[in-house]
């Protein structure tokens, strides 16, 4: 981060993603490179009341461990964060009840391991009215960075990393975006920091203002449904000249899910120093699987007793059966709610990989796949990144493999950008 606030070159991305496919990708990718694997839960997949995985802060980052252990990755190659930590989860209580639980959160985090944590209390509760006001929004970032400064203390844990701002894409992604958003103005960026700086030293928080190395702005990418608007230099370079003097600060961008190589690598040399991806990465899986998934009933239409899977359809019964994570991002007819619940680049579907009936299905395609090797042609009709990576020697035909070096494709754009290959 020092290196990319004085000369623009060098950065991290951040794997935003509690999906095992995902992360065991991941944890390869960073063992190819040589880098660091970077891996941050939201407050809404993971908390002290398991979050929609189940899992706790410190069963969250078990996991990780010991999936990065089973790469070959050691534990001191691994970086946990925090996204959105704040009152997200329980906005729908009043502030005071949604705070108390966010200071449980951030403490539960930093006892896990957690070192760097983006503090995000730019969302209004039940009683805030529509929004929350810079200066209460700073107030609260800065409550939250003194109960992990205590936790730090009572546990003797390394000092934590923070990122903050006001300018917050919503956690998950925008449910409707019909235009681009508007970029950070620097006004803001410097009132947003003074407001910050001020809340902190309010609470005797300095040796913690030392330690705030990133700041999220909105810098003009975001996406939908079936929107991606890139990353436009133009619209942005005022916020990469105008980047303030706070030691080592940077700027942290959110939802960079889609972007093109070149705007990824834009974004780095214009001090967007930390990018998040996520979705990209689900969908990325969801197409591996949906590949697969055709090319075995290219394999076993044929056959009597074939039995093949039926993943395509139990993830659409799954999500029917529950919309809450999709029904208000999808609009439109039936017929194009269909298509945006299988193949939106919000790709809600990753919110229904865990389900019972479809881990069935996938784990059955997975079998009938495993039985015979995959056919080169068929390999090539659906998978043609992976059927040159089979030719040119460097991948094996197998399903897991195949999947992994598919999300591998997204993260490989990510560390190149971020300076890693």
């Amino acid at each position: 981060m020092t290196a990319n606030h004085t000369s623009g070159n060098g950065g991290v991305y951040a794997v935003c993603s509690a999906h095992p496919w995902v992360l065991e990708a991941a944890a390869k990718q960073a063992l190819d490179d040589g880098s660091v694997l970077h891996v941050e839960s939201t407050s809404s997949q993971v908390n002290q009341e398991g979050g929609y995985t189940g899992q706790t802060p410190a069963q969250f980052a078990d996991f990780i461990h010991t999936l990065s252990l089973s790469a070959g990755l050691p534990s001191e190659r691994v970086l946990l964060g925090g996204d959105h930590l704040g009152p997200f989860p329980w906005k729908h209580e009043s502030s005071a009840t949604a705070m108390k639980k966010a200071c449980l959160l951030v403490r539960a985090c930093v006892l896990a391991g957690y070192r760097k944590f983006h503090l995000d209390a730019s969302m209004a509760c039940a009683d805030d009215g529509n929004a929350v006001a810079e200066l209460h929004v700073a107030s609260r970032a800065a409550l939250l960075c003194e109960i992990a400064e205590k936790a730090c203390q009572d546990s003797g844990s390394l000092p934590p990393l923070y990122v903050v701002g006001t300018e917050v894409p919503s956690p998950g992604g925008r449910s409707i975006a019909e235009e681009a958003p508007t970029v950070t103005s620097i006004e803001h960026v410097h009132r947003t920091l003074e407001a910050f700086e001020t809340a902190f030293l309010a609470r005797g928080l300095s040796h913690a203002w030392d330690r705030v190395m990133g700041l999220v702005v909105q810098p003009g990418v975001e996406f939908s449904d079936h929107t991606v608007f890139n990353y436009d230099h133009k619209k942005a370079e005022h916020l990469a000249a105008g980047l303030p003097d706070h030691p080592s600060l940077v700027y942290e961008a959110h939802s960079t899910d889609y972007q093109p190589l070149a705007a990824l690598g834009q974004m780095v040399g214009d001090h967007f120093a930390i990018l998040k991806v996520g979705p990209w990465l689900t969908f990325a899986f969801r197409e591996a699987i949906f590949a697969l998934s055709a090319i075995e009933h290219e394999m076993l239409g044929g056959k009597k007793g074939g039995n093949a899977s039926e993943v395509r359809q139990a993830l659409e019964n799954a999500m029917l059966q529950n919309p809450s994570h999709w029904r208000s991002y999808y609009g439109g007819e039936e017929s194009e709610q269909r298509l945006a619940r299988a193949y939106s680049y919000s790709d809600r579907c990753r919110y229904y990989w865990h389900v019972a009936s479809v881990q069935k299905e996938v784990t059955r395609l997975l079998k009938n796949l495993a039985t015979t090797p995959l056919p080169l042609p068929l390999i090539s009709q659906y998978l043609p990144q992976e059927y040159e990576a089979i030719r040119a020697g460097s991948l094996d035909a197998k399903t897991r493999p195949v999947v992994h070096h598919h999300i591998q494709q997204v993260l490989r754009g990510y560390a190149i950008a971020c300076g890693h290959r």
